[in-house]
């Protein structure tokens, strides 16, 4: 990774110093400047409603550009932080500027984000180990928007792995008309800095090609503990070519590169005392005692490299017929360190190299009002994943064994086929969507490590399977006045099987108990299918002058959910897809326009999901018929206002999170807490070569609260096995920004 890491930095060095003289010779000429003038937020709004091309009614909700920089340094590299302003979305992490990977959490009306679908224009971005998406992988200044879909997913959205936890869609801010250049340094607490540049080539003359390029370099030192989050370097590219006045061709480069020193988590009982622990993490030196060294901070760390191409084809023969080819390929190479006191305490190496190339090809059309699409996702995928197994020495880490070693004899293969109709009678709209997924997993090859050769072990294969569902979405609206919008929507959704390590090393850890029973690893699998959940939305928008009101009541079953479950013949506890919970609850967005220069926003959310049935764990009862899921607050609230002022913008919010529980019988309670954030911005007019200068101030958790912030944890999680990371006390960030 080093060589690609310092030729990642040349050229964004290189675009640095491009961009700067090509600012310098620009006279002004080509571009409008975007001033901080007075806004309100019908102008220029936060959120705003949303819904897919050739679709009529609203079924998701838009953040804006605005509305992700409201959110500050965290949501400019973060795709799920700059999301934490809805109702029905808790974004938990354990860092304060966005930066770190896979240890920051979301839910969706109480449904884990992983569970959900992370798309650039509809095209999905996913791994394993763990499942689900990426959202640290782009400068977020490089989009115009963010969609997301918290109920019914719209068909032509390429949902990954699945769609129980919604679905988001990335908008690119493509290469524009004319020259731009954009500037930002940001300096804050714990040595964090990070720097970004964005060129717009504007249209080449003979040619007529448009080219955008971007760098940004960022890093931080861990607010707790040893080590740091970063060095982040990222890297994007986009082109875009008109040919004629039929075809438009469109180029998306992403490249991005984190290296990171993890936080540790705690268990309950440190949890429960955080003043206490607060400040508890990993060792900052080697002590010569393994039991302890497995918790050194160099032990505990990952590198992460991830490339995605997308190219975009538009063919418009008329106005009202268009084809679209979306061919894509995305690549990732990763590692991590991370002690755990499983298998007598080892520090465990986990690689993942995946490997993802598809197409989605789209034809849509308008005929007698009806908009049609037919659409068709192929995707083929190879995830090498493995891990193994090593033990603190005197010298560094000592070979001990492959801790899970399977083979896939092939590739794995989805084949996604959808059609949507939509249209409009009078006051009405209305749109019915049908998606085919098929899943074709490949079988593996088991294997022994013994003394540091591989064996073949038989009862370790896995035969290859298939799966599919049909995935049927509906939705109505209807305007009942200029000011009054209704809407209804009706999705099924679903995630393909996932957790294969946990049941993997369940079966490996008691593999005699197993053979003596007869029961072999593909036995287990045999219990694994696809979780679903059939989701219902009624809600309704009423707009004036004033104020925007949103409320939306939701409702979900979710089936086939991956359940504990019991068997006496080893006496063990593993996962199968047995498990149902049914959610309901309230989201509301709202908006009220004070004053032409103030706005107050206040969006809570009311969220019920509860587990259906008791479990068994260990032959054991446990009473969780009722229990709320856990990690997942029966209420949040978010808030704020907008304040402008000749230059002076004020943003002050407030982030209520409710009582939350670790564990299925609720005997770890995490208590709710509030966070006070506010950003200030200035804008000095014509400061740099007649350019306007952006200075930003931005402090966070403004009174030092104490707080867990992200639970990690299977939904059935029993007691003792959560891992709790504490919230980020007081930072603060400043930055410079300038458009040329």
């Amino acid at each position: 990774m080093a060589a690609t890491t310092w030729l990642i930095r040349f050229i964004g060095a290189a675009l640095l110093l491009t961009a700067v003289q090509a600012g310098a010779e620009e006279n002004g000429g080509h571009k409008d400047v975007m001033t901080m003038e007075e806004l309100t937020v019908t102008s220029d709004p936060i959120i705003q409603p949303t819904r897919q091309a050739d679709e009529t009614v609203y079924t998701g909700t838009e953040i804006t550009t605005k509305g992700i920089e409201s959110q500050g340094a965290k949501a400019r590299t973060s795709v799920y932080e700059s999301m934490d302003v809805l109702p029905g979305v808790n974004v938990e992490s354990a860092d304060q500027f966005g930066l770190g990977a896979e240890q920051r959490n979301v839910r969706v009306r109480g449904v884990k984000g992983y569970f959900g679908a992370l798309t650039v224009l509809g095209v999905p971005n996913y791994g394993g180990n763990p499942i689900g998406p990426r959202d640290y992988l782009y400068d977020m200044e490089n989009f115009q928007s963010v969609s997301v879909y918290k109920g019914a997913v719209p068909a032509n959205i390429g949902t990954g792995v699945g769609s129980r936890g919604g679905a988001v869609v990335l908008k690119p801010l493509w290469p524009t008309e004319d020259f731009g250049l954009k500037l930002s340094q940001n300096l804050g607490s714990d040595s964090y800095q990070r720097s970004f540049v964005r060129m717009d080539s504007g249209t080449l003359p003979r040619t007529g090609t448009r080219l955008s390029a971007s760098y940004s370099y960022s890093e931080a030192e861990k607010w707790k503990g040893p080590g740091e989050t970063g060095p982040r370097d990222n890297l994007n590219i986009a082109l875009t070519q008109d040919f004629g006045d039929l075809v438009e061709a469109k180029l998306w480069v992403n490249h991005n590169q984190l290296d990171q020193d993890l936080y540790r988590a705690l268990r309950f009982e440190q949890a429960d005392k955080l003043s206490d622990f607060q400040d508890f993490d990993f060792n900052s030196r080697l002590s010569g005692d393994p039991a302890q060294d497995i918790s050194y901070y160099k032990y505990n760390r990952g590198s992460y490299e991830n490339t995605d191409v997308l190219g975009v084809v538009n063919i418009t023969p008329s106005d009202s017929l268009r084809l679209t080819l979306k061919p894509y390929l995305s690549r990732e190479d990763s590692e991590i360190y991370e002690g755990t006191q499983a298998r007598g305490g080892v520090v465990q190496k986990r690689e993942r190299e995946i490997d993802r190339e598809g197409a989605i090809s789209e034809l849509s059309w308008d005929k007698g009002g009806v908009q049609s699409v037919v659409g068709y996702l192929f995707e083929r995928s190879d995830m090498d994943i493995s891990s193994r197994d090593y033990l603190p020495v005197s010298d560094g880490l000592a070979y001990r064994g492959a801790g899970i070693v399977a083979s896939p004899s092939g590739d794995n293969y989805v084949h996604s086929p959808y059609v949507k109709l939509s249209g409009s009678l009078g006051s009405l709209d209305w749109q019915a969507g049908l998606k085919y997924f098929y899943y074709d997993e490949a079988s593996s090859q088991g294997y022994i490590d013994a003394d540091g050769s591989l064996q073949r072990a038989a009862d370790l294969d896995r035969e290859a399977r298939t799966y599919d569902m049909f995935l049927p979405t509906a939705g109505l609206g209807y305007w009942a006045s200029d000011s009054i919008y209704l809407h209804a929507s009706y999705g099924k959704n679903f995630v393909r099987p996932y957790a294969y390590m946990p049941i993997v090393a369940t079966y490996n850890n008691n593999r005699k108990d197993f053979q003596d029973q007869g029961v072999t690893l593909n036995d287990l699998f045999d219990g694994y299918d696809m979780e679903e959940s059939d989701n219902f939305d009624l809600g309704v928008r009423y707009s004036t002058p004033w104020c925007e009101i949103a409320p939306t009541l939701f409702y979900a079953e979710h089936s086939n959910l991956l359940t504990p479950v019991f068997d006496p013949r080893v006496n063990q506890t593993y996962y199968q897809n047995v498990g149902e919970a049914t959610s309901y609850g309230l989201d509301l967005e709202t908006s009220f326009f004070l004053h032409d220069n103030l706005t107050l926003f206040i969006n809570p959310t009311y969220t019920v999901m509860e587990y259906e049935d008791d479990i068994t764990f260990q032959g054991e009862t446990l009473d969780t018929e009722g229990n709320q899921v856990i990690d997942t607050p029966e209420l949040m609230v978010r808030g704020g206002l907008i304040f402008n002022w000749k230059d002076l913008e004020l943003i002050p919010s407030v982030r209520y999170t409710g009582r939350r529980y670790g564990d299925v019988a609720h005997n770890e309670r995490i208590d709710s807490y509030t966070t006070v954030d506010v950003q200030a911005t200035y804008t000095l007019e014509k400061a740099v070569r007649d350019r306007d200068l952006k200075l930003s101030l931005e402090l966070n958790n403004i009174l030092d609260e104490e707080y867990i912030s992200s639970i990690t944890a299977m939904d059935y999680n029993q007691g003792g096995e959560a891992s709790y990371y504490v919230g980020a006390p007081f930072s603060a960030v400043v930055s410079a920004s300038v458009d040329f």
